[in-house]
């Protein structure tokens, strides 16, 4: 009964061998088309020359108040910085992606107030459902898989590389959304790695579903979603937001 499949598999094995030895020039296997397209990567506050600049200091044009649709309110600053302005609300793209790359920089408040989840709260929420937290994260203990750097209440960061209160950080994030199928099964997860401040601390990491405050992850089908940032009532401030489709 095991004898055909044994068959397959040995002609398999020795058709890799013919074709082996029939390829002597090594022009045989070289790729030239198609040629990958030019992009002029970007500086220090610079995006690369393909990213959509979802905010360079100077306007809110992007984004609108999630709480009430109306003009994004948060404050911008003198340094090309916005800060979340308590009670105004989250902070929502006007456009919707699916896979990504996404840079932003967030600098949580010098003036340390409060502790754990009450310091510097804010979060980067992917396609409106999953989210990355923003916190400080500096000798502030809270629960791990909810300080700066984890997949909010699901997967804890691999290492804390926070700096001290009121300095500028980084997050690079690349973002594989979750697939679903015509009837609405998911039948890939979604995938998350983060850099924080040039450091890997979330590498593939699968999405368990939604990242809820209560209760566990939901899987709810959905196409692509906007970017949202969070107002958890604290100062916290954002610069250089842009973002790439994969």
């Amino acid at each position: 009964m095991y004898r055909k499949p044994l068959l397959l598999i040995a002609c398999y094995c020795l058709a890799q061998v013919v074709a082996q030895a029939q390829i002597t020039d090594p022009k045989a296997t070289e790729v030239w088309t198609p040629e990958p397209r030019v992009v002029t990567p970007g500086t220090a506050g610079k995006a690369p020359s393909d990213a959509l600049v979802l905010f360079n200091g100077s306007h809110l044009k992007e984004w609108y108040s999630a709480k009430d649709s109306s003009a994004a309110a948060w404050i911008i600053n003198a340094d090309s910085s916005m800060t979340v302005k308590p009670g105004s609300g989250n902070l929502q793209t006007r456009r919707s992606f699916g896979d990504c790359q996404l840079h932003l920089e967030f600098r949580t408040p010098s003036v340390v107030k409060g502790d754990g989840q009450g310091r510097g709260n804010s979060g980067v929420f992917l396609q409106n459902r999953y989210e990355v937290q923003v916190l400080d994260s500096y000798q502030n203990r809270t629960y791990s898989n909810g300080q700066a750097g984890s997949i909010y209440k699901q997967t804890m960061p691999l290492v804390n590389v926070c700096r001290a209160p009121g300095e500028w950080q980084t997050y690079d994030i690349l973002f594989t959304a979750p697939r679903f199928n015509a009837d609405g099964i998911q039948v890939a997860p979604g995938r998350v790695t983060v850099l924080q401040n040039g450091v890997v601390v979330q590498l593939n990491t699968e999405i368990k579903g939604t990242t809820e405050y209560i209760g566990l992850p939901k899987v709810i089908a959905h196409g692509k979603g906007p970017l949202v940032l969070q107002d958890h009532d604290n100062t916290t401030s954002f610069r250089n937001i842009w973002i790439r489709e994969l």
